[in-house]
This record gives structure tokens, C-alpha cells and sequence, in this order.
């Protein structure tokens, strides 16, 4: 039961592209969490007009156009709502552009996406100054977006200033609706472990991130093929972090800390 002193907080979990598929993935995986009483959790898929998988920049901005432009003709879904949780793995524009759009409303709007919040969480998580984390996703476009939308989020120049803790993006070759279609699952295995191989060679690292929406799920292969590159002692101490299941703890953190800090 929720007492007095636990508001309910209601998160809008947003699947900017229009595959249901993608969104039962998310929810199967938020599902495992075992959340308070007091978070309460509702799901949002794009409609058609959104792509079904989020592959470049041409879909982000469709994408964040259609939904922004959906959601304003309908801002009662996020009055109702006390945080969003934007579900695709990269710099996307509604992360902002939902805050906007409810403040310019006159109602206060807690919103991150699985990019951020797999940033703060993998950060967190790294026990000494030696430690590394690193994505692995799905299309060679998203290297660049992503490896320069971390520079940005922690403050850091585009051009030149190192990160040593960050050990680079890898990719499948896949796209984000490749994990929930036609593909092969012993293809998707295959890519998915070599990406991984090729991250851990980076050095020391203690945190892979499923950098993409649709990999919720495949932890073990991340897992599998940590062990065999580091061996079992080291390899079984790997973080491997989902995004989604990283944004849901951390926007219900926002909401409190909001309701907190603010009077």
C-alpha cells in the first residue's frame, strides 16, 4: 500500500518509434525490476507515422517532430504523469523538447532519456580510476552520435580532451528492429558477442552498455563473452547495464529529488 509519505510517482515510458514489439521488450525487462508500490508505470508507442526502427538522423528528427506534435495535441497524458522516460538509445530531441513543452504549459515535467541515464549510471558504478565503460549498438552511424553526445553531456570539448574512462562505442551492423524480427537469433549472438569482444579489448572494463532499446534481454551473451575474454573471476564482475531498467530508477529519482529541492 502507498502511505502518506510516498507520493505516487507515474512514469511514461516513451517508444519513439512505432514498434510494439520494441515497447512489450521494455516492459517485459521493467517488469523484472520489482518496483515500490508507489511507482506506477504506463506505456507510450509512437504511432505509424514514426519510424519502426530508429536507424540515423533522419529518423530522430521524424521521430521527435511526430511525437512532439502528438503529445501537444494531447497534454493531459503528461499532466498525468509525473516523469518520462524517452526509450531510444541516443541524443534525442524530446528529452528537451518534453521539457519545454510542459513548462511553456505551466506544468512541471521530470524527462531523461536511456542515453543519460545509462551515462550517470555506468559512472556510478565504476570502482577505481583505471575502470572503463563502453556501449555497444547497432548501426555504424550511431559511433559518431554517440561519442560525441558523451562529450557534450559531461561538458567536454568536441574536439581533442579524452575521456579515460570511456572505452568507445562498437557496433553490430544490426538495426534496433533487427532484435525483435526476422533476424537470426544465433546472427544476432554472433554480432552482439563480437561487438562486446571488441569493447573489452578497449582495457579495463567494468560496464557495458546495451546501447539500443530493442537489446533488452540479451544481457547473458554480454555476459558469456565477458567471461571468456577476461576469464571467470574478472569476466563475472562485468556490469552489464540495460538503459531502460537504468532510466526508470534513475526518473524516479528526479521526481523525488524535484519534490525534494523544490518549495
Amino acid at each position: 500500500m502507498t502511505t502518506a509519505h510516498q507520493e505516487p510517482i507515474r512514469i511514461l515510458i516513451l517508444n519513439p518509434n512505432s514498434s510494439k514489439s520494441m515497447t512489450d521488450g521494455m516492459a517485459k525487462s521493467i517488469s523484472s525490476l520489482h518496483l515500490p508500490d508507489n511507482i506506477e508505470i504506463t506505456y507510450y508507442t509512437a504511432s505509424t507515422s514514426c519510424p519502426a526502427s530508429i536507424n540515423n538522423g533522419t529518423d530522430l528528427d521524424t521521430s521527435a517532430s511526430v511525437v512532439l506534435q502528438d503529445l501537444s495535441s494531447n497534454l493531459q497524458l503528461l499532466k498525468d504523469h509525473d516523469a518520462v522516460l524517452v526509450c531510444c538509445y541516443s541524443v534525442h530531441r524530446l528529452v528537451p523538447g518534453l521539457s519545454e513543452l510542459a513548462a511553456s504549459n505551466g506544468f512541471s515535467l521530470s524527462v531523461t532519456g536511456i542515453f543519460e541515464a545509462s551515462v550517470l549510471t555506468s559512472l556510478s558504478l565504476l570502482t577505481g580510476p583505471t575502470k572503463k565503460w563502453g556501449i555497444v549498438t547497432t548501426g555504424k552511424y550511431w559511433e559518431e552520435h554517440l561519442t560525441v553526445g558523451i562529450k557534450k553531456f559531461l561538458g567536454q570539448e568536441e574536439e581533442g580532451g579524452n575521456n579515460t574512462k570511456f572505452a568507445g562505442v562498437q557496433t553490430t551492423g544490426l538495426d534496433a528492429g533487427d532484435f525483435h524480427g526476422d533476424i537470426p537469433k544465433e546472427v544476432i549472438d554472433a554480432k552482439l558477442a563480437e561487438a562486446t569482444r571488441k569493447l573489452l579489448q578497449a582495457g579495463d572494463v567494468e560496464c557495458v552498455v546495451m546501447g539500443c532499446a530493442g537489446m533488452a534481454g540479451l544481457e547473458q551473451i554480454i555476459r558469456r563473452t565477458a567471461i571468456e575474454q577476461y576469464g571467470e573471476e574478472r569476466g563475472k564482475k562485468v556490469m552489464v547495464v540495460d538503459g531502460v531498467r537504468a532510466g526508470v530508477g534513475l526518473v524516479a529519482e528526479m521526481v523525488k529529488n524535484r519534490r525534494m529541492f523544490t518549495q
